[in-house]
């Protein structure tokens, strides 16, 4: 599980598993040829129906922020991009509570499952200008792959929505893994070792004082003509 968010106390992730899953190429294969039919909960679809209006309503660009925490990233990239309405998604209402409301109105923040809303965005036919998909939780033992965002079968979702893609983790084999993912998808992803100047989020924050190495996917999905591809 995620950490308290105490600064320069954290421990790097470990794990067994110290290279790339050898079962990664075969479960992104199979989520692309058979898309997840597991329904939205409830209170993901409360919360979809939040923002459908505002979306709807909103000319400009649509920007995800997910696993969002307590929002102080969509926060920052609503500054950043004033034109565009930033939609911030976290499953733990206790994080969200914790948000610090800004002055900028550009932004969003809902309590719902990261897939459930990706599905669902789908459905609706968005598409996305970008997507941040920071620090999520690793799933480190080789048993989890399922559970991480490329392991999992809400991948094919996240294909859809298009977008500029930046996944961040300060586990190196976890980004590396959602690059070789992309790449099986057909994409040509990046992977680097970064050093933020303003970290976007607590856990960033965190990790830089903790001295981790921090590691980025940033990859350019387009937008996609297949979201019928869910139903």
């Amino acid at each position: 599980m995620k950490q308290h968010q105490s600064e320069g106390n954290s421990q790097p992730v470990r794990s067994s598993q110290r290279f790339i899953h050898p079962q990664l190429a075969r479960q992104v294969v199979r989520h692309l040829s058979k898309p997840s039919r597991r329904p939205a909960a409830e209170h993901s679809v409360r919360a979809f129906d939040t923002i459908r209006e505002r979306v709807a309503a909103h000319a400009g660009q649509l920007i995800f922020d997910s696993y969002c925490g307590t929002g102080l990233s969509t926060a920052s990239i609503a500054i950043e991009c004033p034109e565009a309405l930033v939609i911030g998604i976290d499953k733990s209402a206790h994080r969200l509570q914790r948000h610090d409301a800004g002055s900028v109105d550009n932004y969003m923040l809902i309590q719902a499952d990261c897939g459930d809303i990706w599905r669902l965005a789908v459905r609706a036919r968005w598409q996305l200008h970008k997507h941040y998909l920071l620090y999520p939780n690793p799933w480190p033992k080789p048993g989890q792959l399922q559970r991480r965002v490329h392991g999992s079968a809400d991948f094919l979702a996240l294909l859809s929505l298009g977008g500029q893609i930046d996944l961040r983790s300060n586990w190196q084999t976890y980004v590396e893994e959602f690059g070789v993912a992309l790449n099986v998808a057909g994409h040509i992803p990046m992977v680097e070792l970064i050093q933020p100047d303003k970290p976007l989020t607590l856990f960033e924050r965190k990790y830089l004082h903790s001295g981790h190495q921090l590691w980025r996917c940033r990859c350019d999905l387009g937008h996609n003509a297949a979201p019928l591809a869910l139903e």
